[in-house]
């Protein structure tokens, strides 16, 4: 089967569909499915170049399109197939092959490995657990990776689990830092990188203090830079610990 856009002809067996229920009616449109994949996970991409055909169906596979304007402004509160294609793709349920699911559920287990990796550490030692351990710890609680939920809140759920294998905290801290004016530019850098600056003020020799909010698991590398940026003359201090 084949749908048109403009003047070109696509077929659908490199497509996706995306279905959506409101209120007793049924919505689909038609999709690149990377394209449709990144702009979930929040890329920004606009909807005219994810659309493989500008219409809205109630059965893509039969080809059964809905024109109802009145059934759009019902549903979506406006009659615009832009508007509405991207409320669909938003809300609604993203239909992949088993391959492309597989190859992206691969890539958000990964961003939930960096993600923990980032923000979490070990309490006995204060120090991140390296990827490879989260990824071991993982395998060994049996997770199951949602290709459709969240990453940070999926994320959560999946300390908790890991936290009955391995000793592992999930937390935000505030640190102080001190840089000498001599290198004050280059931390300023290094220092927004890492986390949020909060606070900040210039000293009467020049130097730089600040506070910073940043994931627990960074704290370490932060400090190694600035440590070889300075040569060691900065200071550094945690201030507290604040629970993700």
């Amino acid at each position: 089967m084949v749908s048109i856009r403009g003047q070109k002809r696509l077929d659908l067996g490199k497509a996706a569909i995306v279905r959506y229920d409101s209120m007793g009616h049924h919505f689909e449109i038609v999709v690149d499915p990377k394209l449709a994949w990144q702009f979930k996970e929040g890329k920004d991409i606009e909807i005219r170049e994810i659309l493989l055909g500008y219409y809205i169906f109630s059965d893509a596979l039969r080809g059964q399109k809905l024109t109802d304007s009145e059934l759009f402004k019902e549903i979506f509160e406006t009659d615009d197939i832009f508007e509405i294609s991207e409320e669909i793709l938003k809300n609604g349920e993203l239909q992949i092959t088993a391959e492309m699911r597989k190859e992206f559920t691969e890539k958000i287990r990964k961003k939930i490995i960096y993600f923990i990796n980032r923000n979490c550490v070990n309490p006995k030692t204060g120090l991140p657990h390296p990827p490879a351990r989260i990824e071991r710890a993982m395998e060994d609680a049996k997770i199951s990776i949602d290709s459709n939920e969240e990453i940070v809140e999926q994320a959560k759920k999946i300390v908790k689990k890991l936290a009955e294998i391995i000793p592992i905290k999930m937390e935000r801290i505030t640190l102080a830092v001190k840089i000498p004016a001599k290198y004050t530019g280059k931390a300023y850098g290094i220092v927004s990188k890492y986390g949020t600056i909060s606070k900040d003020e210039w000293q009467s020799d020049g130097s730089w203090i600040a506070l910073i909010d940043l994931p627990v698991g960074v704290h370490a590398e932060l400090n190694e830079q600035l440590k070889n940026l300075t040569k060691g003359k900065h200071d550094i201090k945690k201030l507290k610990e604040t629970l993700f």
